[in-house]
């Protein structure tokens, strides 16, 4: 077994040669998706439809995807320690010496890269969404690299102003997102968002994942209601609100189909941060109120984000991801705190004045 990342790549890749291609744009970033499996790659371009492109002359990320048995590997691998409020290990990895291998102890995913190399290998049909992660993390850790501030947030542009919408768990902020979208907004980004500074405003890059919605969502957004089968809006209609809330099953917003085509952008301006604060036992209104973060730091937390694993900088480059960076970063747009008693349209109403007047 070869001891190097670049090494176990190449030997991967000759044992399962592909033979298909994909290629995709994502905010200037050309990729070369690689297959051994054609449904693979017609799955995906499925997926990332908004962002195929034909053949393009040069790519700058190469990735490799295998439909195979997991392999082997002589490394003892390190279990990777759940993020705060999380319990399961989900993932444990090896540092080897050009490059890092992460494999999900669930579904036996393995993922390879470092040194400009990139291969996902494992049961990769049955689990595309973890290969679909795996693609975008690639570009967010360009992005980074560049000099982007990684955060937890969805994003809209509404008449060309850009709005980041961060939220504690189970806030909503996709389903705020979506409901934007039914007023005109252009979807930007559901869970990720990159954040570069200009001299003395923002500019925002998306993360081609599609949104991923509870029942609720789909029963109270009109444009939402063909996600679920008549039997399933039956069903769900009939059950409490909060307890409709609740519900862990998830169905994928297919932008285009739900909303058109060409509402699915992955940049812009960013001019405000709204964070939502807000649940359905509050009793005042729904509302906004701006806030200085320097003096409600407890809200930066909703919109901070690590990069995870799949990030790995160059030997000796440092990136800053500190809570001050982020202050720093921030004090270039305005933030808003959503709170009251949870309700979308009023929230809406309100976040459509606001950008209007900026």
């Amino acid at each position: 077994m070869k001891n190097t990342v670049s090494e176990l790549i190449q030997e991967i890749r000759h044992k399962y040669p592909c033979e298909y291609d994909l290629y995709l744009e994502f905010g200037g970033t050309s990729f070369w998706i690689k297959a051994n499996d054609g449904q693979i790659v017609k799955e995906l371009a499925y997926y990332f439809k908004p962002f195929v492109k034909s053949e393009q002359e040069s790519c700058e990320i190469i990735i490799t995807v295998h439909q195979a048995p997991v392999p082997e590997f002589p490394f003892e691998f390190v279990a990777k320690q759940p993020d705060p409020g999380k319990s399961r290990i989900k993932e444990e990895y090896v540092e080897l010496e050009d490059g890092r291998i992460v494999r999900k102890r669930l579904t036996g995913m393995v993922f390879l890269f470092g040194n400009g190399e990139h291969l996902a290998i494992g049961p990769c049909l049955e689990n595309l969404n973890q290969v679909i992660n795996f693609i975008n993390n690639r570009y967010i850790e360009i992005k980074l690299l560049e000099g982007c501030l990684l955060g937890h947030a969805a994003a809209i542009l509404w008449k060309g102003k850009g709005l980041a919408l961060a939220g504690f768990a189970g806030m909503g902020k996709s389903t705020f997102a979506l409901h934007l979208m039914s007023r005109g907004a252009v979807f930007v980004s559901n869970d990720r968002l990159l954040v570069q500074e200009e001299e003395s405003s923002l500019k925002m890059f998306g993360v081609p994942k599609l949104p991923r919605i509870n029942p609720g969502t789909a029963l109270n957004n009109p444009n939402l209601h063909s996600i679920l089968s008549e039997e399933e809006k039956k069903h769900f209609s009939s059950l409490p609100t909060e307890e409709l809330w609740k519900i862990e099953q998830k169905y994928d917003v297919f932008i285009d189909k739900c909303f058109g085509e060409d509402r699915f952008v992955l940049g812009g301006p960013m001019h405000a941060l709204a964070i939502l604060n807000w649940d359905f036992k509050q009793e005042a209104r729904a509302h906004l109120e701006v806030v200085d973060l320097a003096k409600r730091r407890d809200l930066l937390q909703a919109f901070m984000k690590s990069p995870g694993l799949f990030f790995l900088p160059p030997k000796g480059k440092h990136i800053d991801f500190s809570e001050q960076r982020y202050m720093d970063v921030l004090a270039k747009c305005v933030v808003v705190e959503v709170k009251g008693k949870i309700n979308f349209d009023l929230a809406v109403d309100a976040c459509l004045e606001f950008l209007e007047n900026l």
